[in-house]
């Protein structure tokens, strides 16, 4: 019996039962249920990569997946791109979620609790999100919506953008998002695509202290969008608010009746279409990425539960868990948030800026949050505990954080110092050890490739392991796996959640260039090794650097093609920013190498400076130090330049791509698509920049 049948309502006062890890518990029914047994995490990895069928059966078991009709096979075809999972099989995302409604509820435990930075806080009851979510599907049901349309949604992160997508998916549709924070061209690029039938939008948001009027940007989308049939508006700013010809969302969620009562979300094909995501973008259109539902469930449970160890919120072993991982709509890491109602957890949301504002910086705001609303897994990009660092914060002013036992990161390396950091303000407050849940994954499959395992021993610096069920290797130049050194990271077999294909993509042939072209196909693609027949293509190619130790341990370097490689030694940035963002006056940096198809290495490093400090000789003298000591002399940059900000994706990720290919020559517009940029304002200066460079070399 898997976990979902141990679910057990318990009274709300309870004392809180010794708490056993998820992988742990996934491992003892594995010996139970199924006669295995390893000696070693190692061994268990080896295993689920190895046999595909039985691994991923296990976790369609585990969980209680339900199907009213059986599949047919597990991996009916191993072939990337083109994987089958599960013929035969029929699921529901929405379905999944709401199973939990009444167990959830009669140990008195809510689905979301969200606050904003007004400090409206709330909580939605699961038999309210069943309710809503009824109410929704029917409106949108009514107005003609049908398995395969697309509804588009321009939602900040509250409830209701939850409560629409499981509306959307529960009846067939095809669910996309994009954040209020995007312009109207960021978002015209992948709307249109998509050719919508539904908008949801809302009328505006608040952050930094400041509120934002979004109307004029849903008329421009309304008219930029002819095959938007039906428009739902939802009152953020203004609970009244009204406009000619959109729905009010309070009017197309008030039912309640029979019908509402009696829905149920429709059994759905394994791979029938769950939502359309994009890449980040940064040159020409993003790609339209569409995941299915059965391979999204199955991937997001593993993921969620085995390693990031998020347990079921009425379960005794787990009971009380509360989930935040801080994201806006527009990053993966919202859907990722999301997944939490899979396995009936409390979601804890924050809608707004984790900074505070520019006229009051105040990088408390999440923790405050956590405190008050008893957060037991707190989650967030790397960059926010480096910024919590940098500003100096005390976590023992912020209010009871002794509930947190876990901390995730993603979005970019986390740095040894960084970590070490938060593990001592949390033993100031008296959480020994506290476990750090570091991932690496990506939109391109709602997955990660690299993460965590509660029971492994932790290295600052260092992911603990690969994830179940991800054939994940780090390769060299000629295609070999290689150990204990840096080389591109490569999935060998596939994973459910991978895409099933990229919307408009009728050939397969901008999926296949975008992560199977760069080794041949059949190699390295044989389970547990070696090479396969060419009909069962490549390996997935993610476009990271990776280093697996011989512990098992991953750390990622930063993007494949923006590697630094002087004299011979490669290097990712990630290591350099580590070095030179140790220093107390550098906020942040971007380094790029120049080295080109025969051209001699030129590194420029720019920095970011904290007020009141200045780019002088002393400081260059810090800074090459730095790197020189960190990493070694080869890595000291050929010129430090201070910028006031370095360029972002609209997710944080560094843009180091596209300005090292301004710098090369060539014109801003083909390298960076500005409204996919968090800063667009920022590149006059290496605009400006990379023209007096290019003046000077042609002297």
């Amino acid at each position: 019996m898997g976990p979902l049948v141990r679910c057990v309502a318990m009274e709300t006062t309870h004392t809180i039962p010794p708490y056993i890890p998820q992988i742990r518990l996934y491992q003892n029914w594995l010996r139970d249920q199924r006669g295995l047994q390893f000696d070693s995490y190692d061994a268990l990895w080896r295993w689920s990569t190895t046999d595909l069928d039985a691994f991923w059966q296990s976790i369609w078991d585990y969980f209680q997946l339900q199907s009213p009709t059986p599949h047919t096979a597990v991996l009916a075809k191993n072939t990337m791109p083109g994987a089958l999972w599960f013929p035969g099989a029929q699921v529901n995302y929405a379905r999944q979620a709401l199973r939990h409604v009444d167990a959830a509820h009669a140990a008195g435990l809510p689905a979301i609790i969200s606050r904003n930075e007004k400090g409206q806080h709330r909580e939605l009851s699961w038999p309210e999100l069943r309710r809503q979510v009824a109410s929704l599907a029917l409106h949108l049901k009514a107005q003609g919506v049908m398995p395969g349309d697309r509804v588009a949604a321009y939602l900040p992160n509250v409830p209701e953008a939850m409560i629409a997508f499981l509306a959307t998916v529960s009846i067939g549709g095809v669910w996309s998002i994009c954040a209020p924070d995007m312009g109207t061209h960021a978002v015209l690029d992948r709307f249109r695509q998509i050719e919508p039938k539904v908008l949801i939008g809302v009328d505006g948001v608040t952050y930094g202290g400041r509120d934002h009027d979004r109307r004029p940007v849903l008329a421009e989308l309304r008219e930029a969008l002819p095959s938007v049939q039906h428009a739902v508006l939802l009152g953020n700013l203004d609970a009244s608010v009204s406009i000619a010809g959109w729905a009010s969302w309070t009017g197309a969620t008030a039912r309640n009746d029979a019908e509402t009562v009696a829905f149920e979300p429709m059994w759905l094909p394994f791979d029938h279409p769950l939502w359309i995501v994009y890449s980040s973008g940064t040159t020409g259109l993003p790609k339209p990425i569409v995941h299915g539902h059965g391979g999204t469930v199955l991937v997001a449970l593993q993921l969620k539960v085995l390693h990031n160890d998020i347990g079921c919120s009425y379960e005794a072993n787990s009971f009380g868990e509360r989930y935040h991982w801080y994201s806006s709509t527009g990053w993966v890491m919202w859907n990722a948030q999301l997944s939490g109602l899979l396995s009936g957890t409390t979601c804890v949301i924050y809608d707004g800026n984790p900074g505070g504002s520019k006229d009051h910086p105040d990088w408390g705001v999440l923790w405050r949050f956590a405190a008050d609303t008893g957060v037991t897994f707190f989650g967030a990009g790397a960059a926010f505990f480096a910024n919590c660092m940098k500003a100096g914060i005390t976590l023992s002013d912020y209010g009871d954080l002794t509930r947190i036992r876990a901390l995730g990161t993603t979005g970019s390396p986390l740095s040894p110092e960084v970590q070490q950091w938060g593990t001592a303000q949390f033993e100031a407050i008296g959480t020994h050890d506290i476990w750090w849940n570091n991932i690496s994954g990506g939109t391109d499959f709602c997955g990660a490739f690299i993460g965590g395992n509660r029971e492994m021993p932790q290295v600052p610096g260092e992911m603990q392991c690969r994830m179940l069920g991800a054939a994940v290797e780090s390769w060299d130049a000629e295609g070999r796996p290689v150990q204990d050194a840096v080389g591109e990271l490569v999935c060998a077999q596939p994973i459910p959640s991978m895409p099933l294909y990229l919307w408009g993509d009728k050939d397969g042939s901008r999926y296949l260039s975008s992560y199977f072209d760069m080794y041949p196909p059949g190699h390295g693609r044989q389970p547990g090794g070696g090479d396969g027949p060419a009909s069962m293509g490549a390996v997935w190619r993610h476009g990271d650097w990776l280093k697996i130790g011989a512990n098992g341990g991953c750390v990622i370097y930063g993007r494949s093609d923006a590697t630094i490689n002087r004299h011979g030694l490669r290097m990712g940035t990630s290591e350099i920013y580590s070095a030179v963002e140790s220093l107390p006056e550098v906020l942040d940096s971007l380094v790029v190498d120049l080295e080109y198809l025969g051209r001699e290495s030129y590194m420029p490093l720019f920095v970011v400076l904290r007020p009141g400090y200045a780019l002088d000789d002393a400081l260059r003298a810090r800074i090459n130090g730095a790197v020189r000591t960190a990493l070694s002399p080869r890595f000291v940059p050929d010129d430090i330049f201070a910028v006031a900000e370095v360029p972002r994706t609209l997710s944080g990720k560094k843009q180091e791509l596209p300005i090292k290919k301004l710098l090369l020559g060539q014109p801003i517009e083909k390298v960076v698509n500005k409204d996919a940029m968090a800063n667009p304002g920022c590149l006059d200066w290496y605009v400006a920049f990379a023209a007096q460079r290019a003046s000077v070399l042609q002297r």
